[in-house]
């Protein structure tokens, strides 16, 4: 089993926090993370994962225009998408520069893909997904790693399942 973990980073932060949610994935038995930038990903990468996480800074309150290029360029694969695992995570230079909406336009495009969108465990924050502004802390970088590892834990017991 795989997970996705997708993101684009500018500055290395959104990269950071996407290490950490891969090593979450890492620490399920059986299920290992793809860590994949934007300009990496391919089709064949989001088709064999039974989920993804994605990541992005906040642009204009929304995601980055290379992580929604992905989305868009993907769209012909949406049927083979549905009931795969989403989740998502961002990252802002201010306090409130719209992480929650980021996330949201994440996980709205998940769900136009069919996917089973989840937020964050409530062991983590329990909201929407994982969020930091600037270099994420290392409470931050906890929090991903249980986003990680809720994602892969819910692929798991989707595909057994199945």
């Amino acid at each position: 089993m795989q997970v996705l973990v997708l993101y684009y980073s500018r500055t290395g932060n959104t990269k950071r926090l996407a290490e950490e949610v891969a090593k979450g994935v890492n620490e399920v038995e059986g299920v290992r993370a793809l860590l994949r930038s934007t300009k990496e990903v391919t089709k064949e990468d989001f088709v064999n994962s039974d989920g993804i996480i994605a990541g992005s800074p906040v642009y204009f309150g929304t995601m980055a225009s290379e992580l929604k290029e992905v989305f868009d360029k993907f769209v012909g694969v949406r049927k083979q998408m549905e009931n795969k695992v989403g989740a998502a995570f961002a990252t802002s230079a201010d306090p409130s520069g719209g992480k929650e909406t980021t996330i949201m336009s994440i996980l709205q495009a998940f769900l136009i893909y069919g996917m089973i969108v989840v937020g964050d465990p409530m062991d983590a924050t329990g909201h929407y997904g994982v969020a930091c502004s600037g270099m994420p802390k290392e409470e931050t970088l906890e929090n991903a790693r249980k986003l990680g590892r809720r994602v892969a834990t819910l692929v798991k017991s989707l595909k057994k399942a199945g």
